[in-house]
């Protein structure tokens, strides 16, 4: 029987060590912390994403790049997910914005000790508080405060470089690199970015929401709502885009990202419902009968002359594109998941590390992008199903 070692404790290796075959390997899961998924139970602070409810090819469009993530999800959808949950004892349910749940009365603790009852019902070793401190010159794995262990198949599921606290740090960057492995630099990805707001117009609007809007950058449209702050702007919105803004302010100082504060109209349609309304004053007009919060009205007046907010053929452009200047992202400490890691050409299609034989790399530790919303912890749990699948093949025993 051949012993097989994952290193790390997050969805993408809690999911491969409930898949795996036991009858042909002997697994052992390493995990530096007192305790499995702490990430995955910060996620869950604001209600546990689970995974997004759309149709195949619309949940496919979510992830970048494509070439690499189209054919994990198709072997592990959002609907297969949400079966296997339920075979688990967590029924879901899925919200206004599809956003799929457990059920109300599931504790993200509660949904974590079941996934972990299905390890140890598979008979996988657990060692927590195990920290992986890299390889020695024989190429073994070297475990702190502990004998140097040989394994057959090593699987590395570490997390990238964001929530440090959660132990997600990306501190194993250095010990790949010295093995030839490309690691790409980590940066901000579903995060905030900075804006130069006008200092009168923070201090009234700093944490205040713009809801039911969308944004546009680059020929891409994220629909959903944002938060005003100090820094800048944060919300779903926003990250949907964070992978191309930071992709790029590589080469830019600063780059223009276009707000429409009612998506669901047309120009004509913001025109004509001005010229309708019974009220005199701009910014009634613009709260009673466009229903445009303080907030909105303070972002027109803030990117428009006064000669254009009291003209409403040039403001309803200026509603349906608000142009606004973002100049750098926040921070990688503060963000939700970040860009950058292994380089997906240092593998080959079944995650095995072209530079190490039978060393494989899953989850957030590669350079791959998805929104927030779900998809981040659809994809690692998919990760993990298709690599045991292949793992369980007759092919990976002729390595």
């Amino acid at each position: 029987m051949k012993r097989l070692a994952i290193i790390g404790g997050g969805p993408a290796a809690l999911m491969l060590a409930t898949q795996l075959d036991t009858k042909k390997y002997e697994v052992t899961l390493f995990e530096k912390n007192k305790t499995v998924g702490r990430k995955f139970l910060v996620a869950g602070d604001g209600g546990l994403n689970l995974t997004y409810n759309a149709p195949l090819k619309q949940l496919l469009a979510q992830y970048v790049p494509s070439n690499f993530t189209d054919s994990i999800l198709t072997q592990f959808s959002n609907k297969d997910l949400i079966n296997w949950l339920n075979k688990l004892g967590v029924p879901t349910f899925i919200g206004s914005s599809n956003r799929v749940f457990p059920n109300p009365n599931l504790k993200p603790i509660e949904v974590l000790n079941k996934i972990v009852a299905e390890v140890r019902k598979n008979n996988v070793n657990l060692q927590l508080n195990k920290k992986w401190i890299g390889w020695n010159e024989k190429g073994d794995l070297r475990i702190e405060e502990s004998e140097n262990i040989k394994f057959d198949i090593v699987v590395f599921a570490l997390g990238g470089a964001s929530w440090k606290v959660t132990g997600s740090d990306g501190m194993w960057q250095s010990a790949f690199e010295e093995r030839g492995v490309i690691v790409n630099p980590f940066r901000s990805a579903n995060c905030s970015f900075e804006v130069a707001w006008k200092k009168d117009f923070i201090k009234t609007h700093a944490g205040k929401p713009l809801k039911n809007i969308s944004l546009q950058f680059n020929n891409q449209v994220a629909k959903g709502e944002l938060v005003i702050t100090a820094f800048g702007l944060e919300g779903n919105a926003i990250y949907a885009l964070s992978q191309k803004i930071q992709d790029a302010l590589l080469s830019e100082k600063s780059v223009v990202v276009n707000l429409d504060l009612k998506p669901q109209m047309t120009v004509d349609q913001v025109k004509s419902k001005y010229k309708k309304s019974n009220y005199a004053k701009v910014t009634q007009i613009l709260s009673e009968t466009l229903n445009l919060n303080r907030a909105a009205i303070g972002l027109l007046k803030q990117f428009s002359d006064k000669a254009t907010f009291l003209d409403i053929e040039k403001l309803a452009e200026v509603i349906k594109c608000v142009p606004i200047v973002v100049n750098s992202a926040g921070e990688l400490e503060k963000a939700i998941s970040s860009l950058g890691g292994i380089d997906l050409k240092a593998l080959d299609s079944n995650f095995q590390l072209n530079q190490i034989p039978n060393t494989y790399v899953i989850g957030e530790m590669l350079d791959w992008f998805a929104p927030t919303g779900g998809y981040l912890l659809q994809a690692c749990f998919s990760m993990g199903f298709v690599l045991a699948a292949h793992l369980n093949s007759g092919e990976v025993n002729r390595n």
